[in-house]
């Protein structure tokens, strides 16, 4: 399947997307993937595992050939020596930001870090440590993004309640800079419905791991009528269930009050039935180059059963908001579909 996936790649950068289309997967590995565009061109990351590794292309379509730069590689020991996940670029008061997730080898140990770079190009320049984005009660946190909403910056991330693995929720708190919480942390959602709770399998001795019951990925999306949704990951990446699901609140809702956030008891994107998808989700959002379009990159498996290896692929497809501000994402395409770039629609 691997070679099928390359392939496919390659077929792709000998010919369509060269020209005014493209065809998924974007590259033949690249799980929790996130990309923005800056001034001419897209900045991407995805999980390595290993380091912090930044992909700069004019057009995301052409992923493939990208330059590829190393901008981090964590020290041998420490916090944040281990699993380096989900990495995320941002462009805050005029310096960029790569949020994190890492640990010293023990999962229980996994925090959020920032560094900081003042480069205009985020592949040069020098990256400083400012340490960890210690969120209120300091407790397990992965999947850290930040958004700006209303002139005030908010943190966002998937954590534990406690000290033991068996849920993840979606925590908000606010930001004074970009790496310092303020205030307490504000739970917006839960894993409470039978769709986002497949995966929790019991914990089988002293000291092994339990699979928990799992909300993660967490995603700021403006509606262009100012309400706010928060687009997550649902159920164990480990299993074909893996899915979007949507909490969001009313245009100048206070996000700081649990009350504010309405959650959808549905998935709003999810795998069924399509060939060459399974378990899609942990996403992220851009618009293309002309600002006319709103897409959709996220994660995907091709064959039933690969979990959360390697076999993940970054996909992307355009989508866009009904009247009432919610985000409509249709189905997750099939592998091979040919798409428009983005900006290049009419």
């Amino acid at each position: 399947m691997r070679i099928r996936l390359l392939f496919l790649v390659l077929l792709a950068s000998l010919g369509r997307t060269w020209g005014q289309t493209f065809t998924n997967p974007l590259l033949p590995s690249g799980a929790d993937p996130w990309a923005i565009y800056h001034d001419g061109s897209y900045y991407y990351m995805h999980t390595t595992g290993r380091d912090l590794t930044i992909w700069k292309t004019p057009n995301l379509a052409q992923l493939a050939q990208a330059e590829k730069t190393t901008v981090w590689t964590p020290p041998a020991t420490g916090p944040y020596s281990r699993e380096i996940w989900a990495p995320e670029l941002h462009f805050l008061a005029g310096k960029w930001y790569i949020y994190f997730a890492a640990d010293n080898g023990s999962n229980n140990n996994h925090r959020l870090f920032v560094l900081e770079n003042p480069s205009p190009d985020p592949t040069k320049g020098q990256w400083t440590m400012k340490g960890q984005l210690k969120t209120p009660d300091d407790k397990w946190a992965i999947d850290g993004s930040v958004f700006e909403h209303g002139g005030r910056l908010y943190a966002i991330w998937s954590g534990w309640a406690g000290d033991e693995n068996g849920r993840q929720d979606i925590y908000l708190a606010r930001l004074s800079n970009p790496w310092t919480v303020s205030g307490e942390r504000v739970r917006i959602s839960d894993p409470r419905f039978g769709w986002e709770q497949h995966g929790l399998l019991p914990r089988f001795g002293p000291g092994e791991p339990a699979y928990a019951l799992v909300n993660e990925g967490p995603q700021f999306l403006a509606s262009p009528n100012g309400r706010v949704n928060i687009v997550y990951s649902a159920s164990g990446c480990w299993t074909d269930f893996y899915a979007l699901g949507l909490v969001w609140a009313e245009p100048g809702a206070n996000l700081l009050n649990p009350k504010s956030w309405h959650k959808e008891p549905e998935p709003v994107f999810r795998a069924q039935n399509v060939k060459g998808t399974f378990a899609a989700g942990h996403n992220c959002f851009f618009d293309s180059p002309n600002g006319k379009q709103h897409w959709l990159l996220y994660h995907a498996n091709a064959e039933p059963g690969q979990g959360c290896g390697r076999e993940r692929t970054p996909r992307m497809q355009p989508f866009t908001f009904a009247a009432d501000g919610a985000p409509v994402f249709g189905d997750p395409l099939p592998l091979g579909q040919e798409l428009s770039v983005p900006g290049s629609a009419k």
